[in-house]
């Protein structure tokens, strides 16, 4: 068994407990889940949701069930199971400023960022997970970069320096430090992994940190496209991409902070799979709130073959956003039990690299996912 714990209970999560519970009940097959066919030593059956974290006031104190009931209406049933997993309340620390949301906190309970900490570590007592999972809404933050930085801005209080996601991040280390080790999944874009103060706290307390920003969509479509090109020897004359969506990450990214962290995260991958810098234009560019969950997506990509002729590359798709995430960590929880188990501790580059957009550590390359998945079945020993 593998008990998980979800930090931000939005459409992400509502796909998450949904699909899982379906999974379990044999009523759909696990598509969307990459591992699924691969025997890695956790089962999806396994993965045990024992908790919920947020501050949205329409969400805290209410089940599950009923929230992805409100949420799915009758497009996809909702397992009556859900109704035993209900929302608690969160952090906030003005990591939803500026959203349409009401919020309640406990923030508004606790005075430090040290009382918030031992307020998670008794919640996690009750709840023992072994992989803690961040799906916030895109937050802006800045990284600490040594241990001994980000120690001081707990103890000195500097709840200003901190979001949301690092203070979770810092509280399940605390966690366990004192009761068991952990994982720790960033499938947001505020840099964690890529934070040589977080890899060490996580190295300090023998756990392990993942992230940053999980890859799903465009960016894992455009990193295998290059990768494609800089195999063939094609030079890439520039590269046009860009995402427009009507969920509220989306909406969130409309705020310049916000987009900034995501626009770090998608485009990293040009230089580094090409070798070069590449003029390119790889960014959320807008909300549109018809669209909804299913984004649109569009590529446009121009490049010099044998011989000196231009090609030029198009596509458009519609993607449903959140529960391709959800799929994949459905794999990042049974991923995490297997490192603790192993003992592994830090961050870990052959997971970061093919499940997130920046994979931590920092200054690890991004390579394109279909390379990224074959090392990823050479580290878990699968042939």
């Amino acid at each position: 068994m593998v008990n998980a714990v979800l930090l931000g209970h939005g459409m992400v999560a509502n796909h998450l407990v949904v699909g899982l519970e379906r999974i379990k009940k044999g009523d759909i097959p696990p598509y969307g889940v990459p591992l699924a066919k691969r025997e890695i030593g956790v089962s999806i059956e396994e993965i045990n949701i024992v908790a919920s974290y947020d501050v949205d006031v329409n969400k805290v104190g209410k089940s599950a069930y009923e929230i992805a009931r409100n949420v799915f209406k009758d497009t996809i049933p909702v397992p009556e199971t859900l109704k035993d997993l209900v929302i608690s309340k969160g952090v906030h620390l003005k990591s939803v400023e500026g959203m349409p949301i009401k919020t309640t906190s406990i923030d508004e309970e606790y005075d430090t960022l040290r009382d918030m900490v031992e307020y998670f570590i008794d919640e996690w007592r009750k709840h023992k997970p072994d992989v803690i999972v961040n799906m916030l809404t895109t937050e802006y933050g800045k990284t600490f970069d040594t241990l001994d930085a980000l120690k001081a801005a707990i103890d000195n209080n500097e709840a200003s320096s901190f979001t949301a996601s690092q203070l979770y991040a810092y509280a399940a280390a605390e966690y366990a430090k004192r009761v068991n080790p952990v994982v720790f999944v960033n499938v947001i874009p505020v840099f964690l992994a890529n934070d040589p103060a977080f890899v060490s706290l996580y190295e300090s307390v023998n756990s392990v940190i993942l992230g940053d920003d999980g890859a799903t969509g465009a960016t894992p479509l455009t990193a295998d496209i290059l990768e494609h090109l800089a195999e063939r020897n094609r030079y890439v004359k520039f590269i046009v991409q860009f995402n427009i969506g009507g969920n509220l990450d989306f909406l969130a990214l409309t705020i310049p902070e916000k987009n900034k962290m995501k626009e770090l995260t998608k485009s990293s991958i040009v230089e580094d799979i090409l070798g070069y810098d590449a003029p390119h234009y790889i960014k959320p560019t807008g909300y549109l709130e018809p669209l909804g969950d299913k984004k649109f997506v569009s590529l446009h990509l121009e490049y010099v073959n044998f011989n000196g002729l231009k090609d030029e590359l198009y596509v458009n798709v519609r993607i449903n956003d959140s529960p391709s995430l959800a799929g994949m960590v459905v794999d990042l929880i049974r991923l995490g039990k297997v490192v603790i188990q192993k003992g592994y501790k830090g961050t870990l580059y052959p997971i970061n690299a093919f499940f997130m957009k920046k994979p931590g550590p920092i200054d690890a390359k991004s390579i394109s996912k279909i390379n990224a998945y074959s090392e990823l079945l050479s580290f878990l020993g699968i042939k």
